[in-house]
């Protein structure tokens, strides 16, 4: 699963790492603020022309999707495949430390109440921290890798270390969602103390599970603060990712620099030389099958290896119910069906959609 799950959602197409508890809109927002007038197309602009490149800040997660906790204590500190830790991901809080210095600088810490894990880009060096087990992965960076949240290993490394951003997220849903929406601008507001235009846009499609997406746009620099995605005919968002609070000067060159600690258990990961970007030890992706587009696409795909050991696991059998075609993982935001003859049929759509694209292929 390693976070594909976001993935095979339309509007969550980043790392984000979308997680965290039900609750109502976050603090990290407050009343409306007064702001000249903008148009749709004008707050886009202001988006797309940011300038800001370096930053850092504390960014929460929440999620309000109708599953039942999972305590973070639940999930083993021995999986190394990330798939218990991904289920939990869904359930419960999670705040971030984030720094970015340009495209090769990039370090996110998730601190839990016991625990600290890092993913820590410099240059062409990746380390990942997880200070539970005192383990070390340490990659070298390749332009094919994938950044990802901490807990997650090398080979999911970006270029781009905005993704792990509210304003990588916000990003990347403009592009696949801005032309089969409709865009118009809300009531300002203001997030991690700055005043932020709420950039809306709505399905024009009705077989979405997906109600808006609202990005909170930082007035004076473009650069998205905040990113919350509602389900249709819920009164809280079903996920929100912002700053809570937010630093644009340049973070200090030793928050990149990083020494394993004393006993640290070092693994190093190599690339596969025939597939740049691809480690030795990683399972080949399955292919998927794309059958829609943006809102509400339907992925499928050929359950990875790891999906057998996740499906014995009481977190998967709490989280899904059994169907007549196998393993259902439902929410308010989308929909996940795990099929018994070895697929995964995914998408922000109503279940009889899921099924009835699972018996046509």
């Amino acid at each position: 699963m390693a976070r594909s799950w976001i993935r095979w959602t339309p509007a969550v197409v980043a790392v984000i790492v979308v997680a965290g508890v039900a609750v109502a809109v976050p603090a990290t927002a407050s009343a409306s603020v007064s702001l000249p007038t903008k148009s749709p197309t004008q707050v886009l602009e202001l988006v797309a022309n940011s300038k800001v490149t370096a930053f850092s800040g504390t960014v929460e997660e929440t999620t309000d999707l109708g599953l039942p906790s999972l305590p973070a204590g639940s999930v083993p500190s021995s999986d190394k495949s990330g798939d218990a830790a991904d289920l939990a991901l869904l359930t419960g809080p999670n705040s971030l430390r984030v720094y970015v210095d340009g495209k090769s600088k990039v370090r996110v810490q998730d601190l839990e109440s016991l625990a600290e894990r890092d993913v820590i880009r410099n240059g062409s060096d990746v380390w990942v921290y997880d200070s539970k087990d005192n383990s070390v992965t340490h990659s070298t960076m390749t332009s094919r890798q994938h950044f990802a949240r901490p807990g997650a290993t090398p080979q999911a490394v970006s270029p781009d270390p905005t993704s792990a951003t509210p304003s990588g997220l916000a990003t990347k849903l403009i592009a696949e969602l801005k032309t089969s929406s409709t865009v118009s601008v809300d009531s300002s507001l203001r997030v991690a103390g700055r005043p932020s235009y709420d950039l809306v846009l709505t399905p024009k499609v009705t077989d979405t599970l997906i109600g808006s997406v609202s990005i909170a746009v930082d007035a004076q620099t473009g650069l998205p603060l905040q990113v919350q995605i509602s389900a249709r005919g819920q009164k809280t968002p079903a996920v929100s990712i912002g700053f809570s609070s937010l630093d644009l000067s340049t973070p200090a060159a030793s928050l990149f620099a990083f020494t394993p600690p004393t006993g640290a258990k070092v693994t190093q990961v190599t690339p596969h030389e025939g597939t740049p970007g691809t480690p030795a030890t990683r399972p080949a992706k399955p292919a998927e099958t794309v059958t829609g587009h943006g809102w509400d696409a339907v992925v499928s795909l050929a359950a990875a290896g790891s999906l057998s050991k996740l499906s014995q696991s009481a977190e998967f059998g709490e989280l899904t119910t059994a169907v007549a075609s196998g393993r259902l993982l439902h929410t308010s935001l989308f929909n996940i069906l795990f099929t018994t003859d070895g697929r995964v049929v995914a998408g922000s759509v109503s279940v009889a959609r899921l099924e009835e694209v699972a018996s046509t292929q």
